[in-house]
């Protein structure tokens, strides 16, 4: 997969199809250009747009952390933190949470996305439209300082270059493959926000990490602050998200 959720970039591209300049057919398959096979209860797309819905919204929860997408059934939010992501309408409610499996044979390793459905509560208007992206940046980067300062402080000298070269490599620094109209300044926060949390969720399984005299008690402390670090940048990566959903959805200004 790339960079972004696919729960991201299926929000933006079916928020810009029920503006009617795309079939939902297209949307999936702009959204998905690397997958194999996307299957599932994908119908529901079609059954919000013709009940009024024109915004896609999404949610990156966790294990403990569901303050982002709306409250429903247990299975439902059950399987949404369990994946890390969701998509959700806010007037009718409703979820559709993603399954990414690999299949095929060794050598020839297919992937394939499978959307469920969940009923959940809307979600009040106001409440999506209170979000600010100069105060989703400015949090982000607060926290992104922060997180600096905690892992300084941790001490231990746990990455060496190998490590480095390893996690530079997994990031992508741009964000391809998105619609056109997509709110620059978004797409700059979202940018950081994702790359931020790539690096945290890739760090954990680094095979070079453990060099430098990193001993058991500060490689759990730096796991517990990468799960923080991962958490934060994903709540940034969804409000980011939207915010140009609205825009792209006409509810706010670009």
């Amino acid at each position: 997969m790339s960079e972004l959720p696919a729960s991201v970039r299926l929000a933006l591209w079916v928020t810009t199809a029920w503006r009617g300049e795309l079939s939902t057919s297209d949307a999936l398959r702009r959204s998905f250009p690397d997958v194999d096979h996307v299957a599932g209860d994908l119908a529901r797309l079609d059954v919000w747009r013709d009940l009024g819905e024109r915004a896609l919204f999404v949610a990156l929860p966790r294990p403990g952390d569901l303050s982002r997408m709306p409250r429903g059934s247990a299975s439902g939010s059950a399987h949404a933190a369990a994946t890390g992501e969701c998509v959700f309408v806010a007037g009718l409610g409703g979820l559709l949470v993603p399954t990414l499996t690999e299949f095929g044979p060794e050598g020839d390793i297919g992937l394939r996305v499978d959307w469920t459905a969940y009923d959940a509560d809307p979600v009040p208007r106001h409440r999506m439209e209170m979000l600010d992206l100069r105060q989703v940046e400015r949090d982000l980067l607060e926290r992104l300082r922060d997180h600096v300062r905690a892992f300084e402080s941790v001490g231990g000298a746990p990455w060496g270059h190998a490590a480095r070269a390893e996690a530079e490599a997994a990031v992508d620094t741009g964000l391809w493959g998105l619609p056109d109209d997509t709110p620059g300044r978004a797409l700059r926060v979202m940018a950081l926000a994702a790359n931020a949390s790539q690096l945290a969720h890739h760090a954990s399984s680094l095979s070079a990490l453990g060099s430098g005299g990193l001993d058991a008690v500060t490689a759990g402390r730096r796991d517990v602050l990468l799960r923080t670090l991962a958490g934060d940048a994903d709540a940034a990566l969804a409000d980011a998200t939207n915010i140009a959903v609205m825009a792209l959805a006409g509810w706010r200004p670009a």
